[in-house]
């Protein structure tokens, strides 16, 4: 059998995954992410702990297709990384340096990119072709495929949805430097950022009063209890989203829209709400797209990961 190394590299853990190039995971691990000295370690880590792992379980080189590395941060379709801020790391070829220091073949890409990858070959975008991610944690990341092939542009940016603008006119800014991000309404610290908005211009009666700390979690679990102010932010944000959604259906045409990221944890109720407002935007032959809850959680990064080497 041969077997295929998948890592998701992110700022204090890097998740290691060993797969059968049929996608099935046969076992994972953690190691820290050394960031000191600007991140000079982390590739080393990594390689020493596969080759612990290989030596651990009698695995030589032949049986090994390759190693997929995810990191947080832009990258060049040769595996060159444009700056990981969270990583220390400079602009450098971390497919080459990898290489260097397993001797196996590397892929690197983007994080986001490679969480695709993994939700279309073993996740809720599996038996599709053309997709569109869109994970809605802290921030809001996504990545699309088309054909199977992800889709990374010039910069390495392609995919980049929380950046969207869909109203200029906000006052707020973006951690991006921007104004009227998708980001700012369809992340989980966007949906509070309207709330605590919401309750302090209004006088609707509502459970998130009495809530000291609000959380999305607390907003989606008040909505599906009927609570009408609730409902009100739940509605805003898959206004938000089915219209960025709508927008890049008119691009990319996808067969489904695969939401991950925390707040997807919300279920059907945050599919139900994007998806009546994507159809009121979209054009009509998009209309009829899909849409799917993410899957593989946390391991989605390793997936990609794996599946990057073998595709």
């Amino acid at each position: 059998m041969s077997y295929v190394y998948g890592v998701d590299l992110g700022g204090t853990t890097v998740k290691i995954g060993i797969f059968s190039d049929e996608g099935v995971m046969k076992d994972k691990w953690e190691i820290p992410t050394r960031t000191d000295d600007g991140g000079a370690y982390i590739l080393s880590d990594i390689a020493e702990s596969i080759k612990k792992y290989d030596a651990e379980h009698g695995i030589t080189k032949a049986d090994i297709k390759g190693v997929g590395l995810d990191v947080p941060g832009p990258v060049q379709e040769d595996g060159t990384v444009l700056k990981c801020v969270n990583l220390g790391w400079g602009v450098f070829n971390a497919a080459k340096e990898l290489e260097k220091l397993v001797g196996l073949p590397v892929k690197v890409g983007n994080d986001a990119n490679y969480a695709t990858l993994g939700e279309m070959w073993q996740g809720g975008g599996k038996g599709h072709q053309n997709l569109v991610m869109v994970t809605l944690g802290t921030g809001v990341g996504g990545g699309i495929i088309i054909n199977g092939k992800i889709v990374s542009g010039t910069n390495g940016a392609g995919g980049e949805v929380g950046h969207i603008t869909i109203d200029p006119k906000e006052t707020d800014l973006c951690n991006c430097g921007k104004r009227g991000c998708l980001e700012q309404y369809a992340s989980a610290t966007g949906i509070v950022r309207l709330a605590q908005k919401t309750l302090n211009s209004t006088d609707k009666p509502s459970k998130l009063r009495t809530v000291q700390y609000i959380s999305a979690k607390e907003i989606f679990d008040a909505a599906k209890e009927g609570d009408e102010l609730a409902n009100d932010l739940v509605d805003e944000l898959g206004q938000k989203l089915g219209y960025a959604l709508a927008a890049i259906a008119a691009v990319v045409d996808p067969e489904v829209f695969v939401i991950g990221g925390g707040v997807s944890k919300a279920g059907q109720i945050l599919l139900d709400v994007t998806k009546k407002h994507y159809q009121e935007y979209a054009f009509h032959a998009c209309r009829n797209a899909g849409f799917e809850l993410a899957t593989l959680g946390n391991d989605a990064g390793m997936y990609g990961s794996a599946y990057s080497v073998i595709q």
